[in-house]
Order: C-alpha cells, then sequence, then structure tokens
C-alpha cells in the first residue's frame, strides 16, 4: 500500500508500525486482516485494548497487573507471602507462574539498574521491597519476610541490581538467593526453557556463593 491511501487506513498502518517488531510490511498486513475480519472480532480486538489500558492496575504490594489493587497472587492466601521473587519486569513474573515453579510471592522491579543510561534504584520499585522485608506491616498478612528470591537476568545490569538488593536487605537478617547458574550469562529469563528454570529455581544459593 503506497502512502497515497486513505488517510485511515494509513492512520491504522502508523499505529500498528509503532508496536515492536511490526515494520512497515507487517503493519500493513495487520491492517488488511483487520478490514477483512467481521466487525465482532475486530472491534473485540478493540476492546480488548481499551480494557487493558484501562481497567488493569498495579498491585500496591508486588507491581504486578490486576483489576483491583491487590492482583491475584497477592490475593490467593494459599500462597506463602514469607517468600519473595523478585523479578525485573511483570513478563518475568507470567514465566515463572507459567511454569508453576514458584509457589511464594513476587516483586515487579520495573527494570534494573544501568548506571550507565542514568537508572537507578530510586528509579525502580527497591523501595517497596525494602519496606516489605523491613516491616511485616508493609507485606501481604502483615507475614514476616523470610526470604528474598532474586530472580534476575543473569547480565550485568542484573547482576548489579542483585548486589544492590543483597546489600539493602542485608541488615533484615532475610535469606537472599538468587536462581542458579545454569541460566546462560547474558541470556534473559524470557528466553530460558521451562526446565532451565525449573532447576534455577531448585538450586537456588545465597547470594555471594557461600553454602546454604
Amino acid at each position: 500500500m503506497s502512502a497515497g491511501g486513505p488517510p485511515t487506513l494509513e492512520a491504522l498502518v502508523d499505529r500498528l508500525g509503532q508496536l515492536p517488531g511490526i515494520g512497515r510490511r507487517s503493519a500493513e498486513r495487520l491492517a488488511f486482516w483487520l478490514l477483512r475480519a467481521s466487525s465482532d472480532d475486530a472491534l473485540g480486538l478493540a476492546e480488548a485494548i481499551r480494557a487493558v489500558k484501562e481497567d488493569l492496575v498495579s498491585c500496591r504490594v508486588c507491581g504486578h497487573l490486576g483489576e483491583s489493587d491487590l492482583c491475584a497472587i497477592c490475593s490467593d492466601p494459599r500462597r506463602d507471602a514469607g517468600v519473595i521473587l523478585v523479578v525485573e519486569e511483570i513478563k518475568d513474573l507470567v514465566r515463572f507462574e507459567s511454569a508453576g515453579l514458584h509457589q511464594g510471592v513476587y516483586h515487579v522491579l520495573g527494570g534494573a539498574m544501568d548506571p550507565l543510561s542514568g537508572v537507578g534504584p530510586e528509579h525502580l520499585g527497591v523501595d517497596g521491597l525494602i519496606r516489605r522485608c523491613r516491616d511485616a506491616a508493609c507485606n501481604l498478612r502483615e507475614e514476616p519476610v523470610r526470604e528474598v528470591v532474586l530472580g534476575l537476568n543473569p547480565t550485568l545490569d542484573g547482576d548489579t541490581t542483585a548486589l544492590h538488593l543483597a546489600n539493602q536487605i542485608e541488615p533484615f537478617d532475610i535469606r537472599v538467593t538468587r536462581l542458579a547458574r545454569g541460566l546462560p550469562s547474558g541470556g534473559t529469563l524470557e528466553q530460558a526453557s521451562v526446565s532451565v528454570l525449573a532447576d534455577a529455581m531448585d538450586d537456588r544459593r545465597p547470594l555471594g556463593g557461600e553454602t546454604p
């Protein structure tokens, strides 16, 4: 489709082209698929997008998404609130949940520290995690935190963030562990298979390499 197409269609293509991994030609294919789709399918997609933006909110405790101030995980009384798995992004939480590897709760940082880009702990959900560790009243069901599992990506930024968190949590007499290095250095959790994630969780160890 040339730039001389109908303005409405061009606007749709431009919007679709802003999606990650979608170039101009892919955006055009998606736009024409929407044109051929039934009104129910096309408008259903539009409604789903609207609902994601308007109905989902961040959990006030862990930073995950939900439809109330507590996400479904934090609201589940069967979850062990004393064990917090810290992840960089919501997609990492979803990865662990889909594999059924963690029966505790989570804390989403919203990224990793990147000093070269000016991203420090103040730009992440670090303060909320420290409050949960320091004061049981700030944690779910006012349960004291016994263990913090650092489920961060095995990258330079992930390691920098992990060391910072371990130093911040150290005064609270809480066990701090990290995922086993079965995960490839420089990779991401999103790329890891379920079996690799399971091994990493089962073989997690205290940060610093000391014997548990």
